[in-house]
């Protein structure tokens, strides 16, 4: 990759993935540049889709010129200093600033991981698209819902299922190109996988999202309960609304035990890509159970798992890893 690559991918990369960098960091070497190149250019859409300063049009004209620059439609330079100016965050304001930088190393890539890195995104960006454009209208006044479990099942695997299958092909490629796996079943497991951390992330963000005029919970599901998303902005309404929650959360930890069985069929001495597999499955899980005995509609209630148990997670995991049943059963 091209000489930037380690200023990109490493601080600005820190700076803008929140917990994925410890997940990065543990990668092999073969992959972890990929990997961290993808994410880095799937934060920058994330970010311009974010903008919320900006009429949805100029983000979607903003995304669209990008995305075409990333498929490699276009090869025109691209200038994103508005939407950069509009950042409270420096880190992402450095991050579109620097946006051009990231495209020239996507253009240093070797060809096959190139092809893999647009398709993925290609994807994401059409999920963020068809959000920007959903929500274009939505307020806490006028709050917008899905439709149907279809719709949402669409949007988990645009904006985090299609990653388990480019993650599926890029390891495939590079570490165990010749191990004797199912790939359909680790192309099928690796989408549900990225599907169940999505959804997890719906589900804790569910009182945020309901105050940016966002409902991801069907208005169909709510309307069999005698139910309206604007009902979800009273906290007191969360006992009539548990039993739908909980089979939502049922759905999620379905799809990570997916993602669990996707990373136990991995090779087991691929010791490093498993222990990034199992971390964000284990967190999952553990937000999931905090999820369980929470009132979900509580906007002053951030319910997260602890950077203390993170570290234990990832910790006890490191320690069980030479006992392999033990460390098959941290998902019982």
């Amino acid at each position: 990759m091209a000489a930037d690559s380690p200023i990109l991918l490493g601080p600005l990369l820190k700076d803008v993935s929140r917990s994925f960098y410890t997940t990065l960091r543990i990668l092999p070497g073969s992959i972890r540049s990929q990997i961290g190149l993808a994410y880095l250019l799937a934060r920058t859409t994330d970010t311009i889709a974010d903008t919320d300063l900006l009429p949805v049009e100029q983000r979607l004209d903003a995304l669209d010129r990008l995305r075409r620059r990333i498929t490699g439609t276009e090869t025109g330079p691209i200038d994103l200093g508005d939407l950069a100016g509009k950042q409270s965050s420096a880190a992402e304001r450095v991050l579109l600033e620097r946006c051009e930088e990231a495209l020239s190393l996507l253009d240093c890539t070797a060809t096959a991981d190139r092809n893999l890195i647009r398709d993925v995104l290609q994807i994401i960006t059409s999920g963020q698209e068809l959000d920007l454009r959903r929500f274009a209208t939505a307020s806490v006044e006028a709050i917008v819902s899905l439709q149907t479990d279809a719709e949402l099942a669409d949007y988990t695997y645009r904006v985090a299922g299609c990653v388990g299958e480019f993650w599926t092909r890029i390891c495939r490629s590079h570490i165990f190109p010749n191990a004797k796996l199912d790939d359909s079943f680790l192309l099928s497991n690796g989408v549900r996988f990225g599907k169940g951390l999505q959804l997890v992330n719906i589900l804790r963000d569910l009182p945020a999202d309901l105050r940016n005029g966002r409902c991801y919970v069907p208005v169909g599901r709510l309307a069999a309960l005698g139910l309206t998303s604007k009902d979800l902005l009273q906290g007191e309404t969360e006992p009539r609304f548990r039993a739908l929650y909980d089979q939502y959360l049922a759905l999620a930890e379905a799809h990570l035990r997916a993602g669990w069985a996707y990373t136990k069929a991995l090779p087991r001495r691929q010791i490093r890509v498993r222990l990034a597999c199992a971390w964000p499955i284990l967190i999952g899980l553990d937000t999931i159970k905090l999820l369980r005995h929470e009132n979900v509609l509580d906007p002053s209630k951030r319910i997260k798992v602890s950077r203390s148990e993170i570290k234990r997670i990832i910790r006890r995991s490191i320690l069980l890893y030479p006992l392999w049943q033990r460390w098959d059963g941290l998902v019982s």
